[in-house]
């Protein structure tokens, strides 16, 4: 599942999107509400179904896209407790550029390792996380990555990451 909202930095939506589908896993939009949304560079997404609509155990990871939609996503309660519960229970989270926020949001960057755009560097720190500035960090179930160039790398980790999954569910 994709997080959405507007002004989400087009090519950390699409590209993932598409990876993901070329993989051969279900990829699903999901965003506060119903309509249209338009990414940083004018791209027009629209979601397959809202947040409150997610059945939570039927995915395996949850990715937040960055650009300036972390900054709106993270205002939504249902948004954060979402990405706290996909976390909590052990599945994937994956977070670029400025997505980290949300993470900071849902109160589950303390004490880990991870990376973003530099913009956000002190944001992280204050939330206590442990900031690398590695192009792409893992810390369990967590991976977060710097910028659209480092998401290529963190997209191969996730997708051997759902693999393992797979495999185990056999």
């Amino acid at each position: 599942m994709i997080l959405l909202e507007d002004f989400v930095e087009d090519s950390e939506f699409l590209y993932p999107y598409l990876r993901f589908k070329e993989e051969g896993y279900e990829v699903v939009s999901a965003a506060p509400k119903m309509g249209e949304y338009r990414g940083k560079r004018g791209m027009s997404f629209k979601p397959d179904l809202t947040v409150e609509d997610v059945v939570h155990e039927d995915f395996d990871c949850v990715f937040i896209p960055g650009g300036y939609a972390p900054d709106r996503l993270r205002r939504y309660t249902k948004v954060l407790n979402l990405v706290k519960r996909h976390y909590d229970e052990g599945r994937l989270v994956g977070a670029v550029c400025h997505g980290p926020w949300v993470l900071i949001s849902a109160g589950i960057i303390r004490g880990k390792r991870v990376t973003g755009y530099s913009a956000i560097k002190d944001d992280l720190i204050n939330a206590g996380a442990v900031y690398t500035g590695e192009p792409v960090e893992i810390d369990r179930n967590l991976i977060t990555a710097t910028d659209p160039e480092a998401m290529v790398k963190m997209l191969r980790v996730i997708v051997s990451k759902l693999a393992k999954i797979e495999e185990k569910e056999g």
